[in-house]
């Protein structure tokens, strides 16, 4: 398993399973943005609701079906960041084994003109620390 400076619990809600008994695979994604949500609040100190960025990307592989009774658990890190993009590392577990990785791309977005603009610096330093 590789290391991730990040790890939150969620949990498992009746309506993220399918028919087949197990957490339906659109599901991980919802995971990875409650995770990477409270990755904002806890490490970069701001609400990821108040700040202006974009998901530019999405990637989910998948290794095993995650059971309704299973414990949850998202670890992540922010790896190789760009100037004005945020990539985010995931790996998602059912009672302590790897479930599904993933990657993210966050964006900041100037909203006057709608094109990117760099990473804040606050959020750099905290990252790095």
């Amino acid at each position: 398993m590789n290391e991730y400076a990040y790890e939150v619990d969620v949990d498992v809600r009746l309506r993220d399973i399918d028919f087949m008994g197990h957490v339906n695979n659109a599901v991980y994604a919802t995971y990875m943005e409650q995770a990477r949500e409270r990755y904002f609040r806890d490490v970069l100190d701001v609400s990821l609701v108040d700040v202006d960025t974009v998901l530019a990307s999405l990637e989910i592989d998948y290794v095993r079906p995650i059971e309704a009774d299973q414990t949850v658990t998202v670890a992540l890190e922010a790896r190789d960041l760009g100037e004005s993009s945020l990539p985010l590392e995931y790996e998602i577990r059912a009672d302590g084994n790897r479930a599904a990785t993933g990657r993210t791309v966050q964006v900041v977005v100037d909203t006057e003109t709608g094109g990117s603009k760099p990473l804040p610096s606050e959020w750099r330093s905290r990252i790095e620390s």
